[in-house]
């Protein structure tokens, strides 16, 4: 009897992926764990393992296909049947609408946002008795009702929501509920739009009715997240009028990205602080124990200092490690120190989290990041080692720039820029003359709405003093 292996649920939300690489082929004797592909998700690519041992009878996916969370991978032959089951992590009886799905393309599902909603026949048989209902009660006149009105269906006493999974994620990353959502799309269908204007406030667009509505009961306002609600992106000119071109689809990280920042640039008010650190002895620190990091397998860099003083900062500072909480008007502050750090790939920009920094040696800060960014250009991060982070840190100083405005990355508040340093003249009170001084550049990005002016000051003061004083890391 034919076993399917199945795609498993690989957490952070990921409703689906798209096949990077397929490790087995027909007629492969495969055990239970071995690797059988690796997906590209939002965040990285990943492993997925085999669910059962056997011989490939089938790969149901070819390179490039998009496979939904459930969708069958490929069909084993002559071992014990260890499926995935479909509901770990899935509503039960999600599995057999969620295939491979065309490249880009994206399934609309009717969910609830209640916790353990059931099974989507209990969805539908609520469906077919609100039909019933609606059947059996008098129809409005037309002055009653708008043509393109629709009753809410009910499921658990709530409204049953229509949003593709793309469109209940933006909502999820802004804070959104969705249930709140009037959608302007057909049956009331819910686009990102619908979720960006619930955001701002702003009405939705819906069709005019034939007559004039009942009046509606207004909804309870959203708190207001961004300056101004998203634009339409307007339509791109004819560009082949000018000469070739070529078009190449976005990978999953670079959509993660897009989605993103946009989300960021349009929800956060941003403010950027400037200043310098003067690290010419920290320089002299980091070269004269570099050699003791080296002997337990690690470089020290001035990255890995930055992460020490960065841990400690927020332990005085815990604002800048806090989140804002808008539809509750709370501030959450949390009794733990994760960096994020940027790392370039070959793949695009990736930022690996390093958990706990405030408890680690900077050896230990050394041998964690080496090794999370070592995974990040193989493209080997686990969904679980880019979550979490309370504060990020992104270092072009390898690169070269003497400045930049680095965009936070919600829900944190904060993120830390550092740019090329080098010996400029400083003057010296003491001796009355100016000294060449090793200057760090550093600019930090953060949301207004939560930090003030004077504390982004003396958080990046504590910062700069810290790398002054190489003391001052031990206390």
């Amino acid at each position: 009897m034919a076993t399917e292996v199945k795609l498993p649920d690989v957490g952070d939300n990921i409703e689906q992926g798209t096949v990077v690489t397929i490790l087995v082929k027909a007629g492969d004797t495969v055990t239970e764990g071995q690797p059988i592909i690796e997906i590209e998700t939002d965040k990285a690519v990943v492993e997925v393992p085999s669910s059962a041992a056997g011989t490939v009878a089938e790969v149901k996916v070819k390179e490039g296909d998009t496979v939904k969370i459930g969708g069958t991978i490929l069909t084993l032959s002559g071992g014990a049947g260890g499926n995935v089951p479909s509901d770990t992590n899935l509503g039960a009886g999600r599995s057999d609408a969620l295939g491979v799905v065309g490249q880009g393309g994206e399934t609309d599902e009717a969910t609830t946002v209640a916790p353990n909603a059931g099974t989507a026949e209990r969805v539908a048989q609520a469906q077919a008795e609100s039909q019933k209902q609606q059947a059996s009660s008098p129809a409005p006149t037309p002055a009653q009702a708008p043509a393109t009105t629709r009753a809410p269906q009910l499921f658990d006493g709530r409204n049953v929501v229509h949003a593709a999974p793309s469109v209940r994620r933006l909502a999820r990353e802004l804070g959104v509920n969705i249930q709140t959502v009037q959608g302007s799309g057909v049956a009331g269908r819910i686009s990102e739009d619908d979720v960006r204007r619930a955001v701002s406030g702003a009405p939705a667009s819906t069709p005019a009715p034939a007559q004039a509505a009942a009046p509606v009961a207004p909804q309870a306002a959203m708190p207001v997240a961004a300056p101004t609600p998203a634009s339409p992106v307007p339509p791109l000119p004819n560009f082949e009028k000018w000469g070739a071109v070529r078009r190449e689809d976005m990978s999953g990280v670079r959509k993660a990205t897009v989605r993103s920042m946009t989300q960021s640039w349009t929800t956060i008010p941003m403010v950027t602080h400037f200043d310098k650190a003067d690290v010419t002895r920290m320089e002299e620190v980091r070269k004269q124990f570099g050699a003791r990091v080296e002997k337990a397998g690690g470089k020290l860099t001035m990255t890995h200092i930055l992460m020490k003083v960065v841990a400690n900062a927020l332990r005085k500072f815990p604002k800048f490690g806090a989140s804002l909480d808008l539809p509750n008007q709370q501030v959450v502050y949390k009794d733990y120190v994760n960096l994020g750090v940027a790392v370039d790939t070959p793949n695009g920009l990736l930022v690996p989290v390093l958990k706990d920094v405030d408890r680690m040696s900077i050896t230990e800060i050394v041998l964690g990041l080496t090794d999370l960014a070592n995974k990040a250009r193989e493209r080997k991060l686990k969904p679980d080692e880019m979550q979490g982070a309370t504060f990020t840190i992104s270092n072009l100083g390898g690169i070269g720039g003497h400045a930049f405005t680095p965009i936070v990355n919600s829900p944190e508040v904060a993120i830390l820029g550092v740019s090329r340093g080098g010996f400029e003249p400083v003057w010296n009170k003491e001796k009355g003359e100016f000294e060449p001084r090793n200057m760090l550049p550093i600019s930090l990005s953060y949301d207004h709405r939560l930090i003030d002016g004077a504390d982004a000051a003396r958080f990046v003061r504590f910062i700069c003093e810290s790398l002054e004083d190489p003391f001052l890391i031990s206390l």
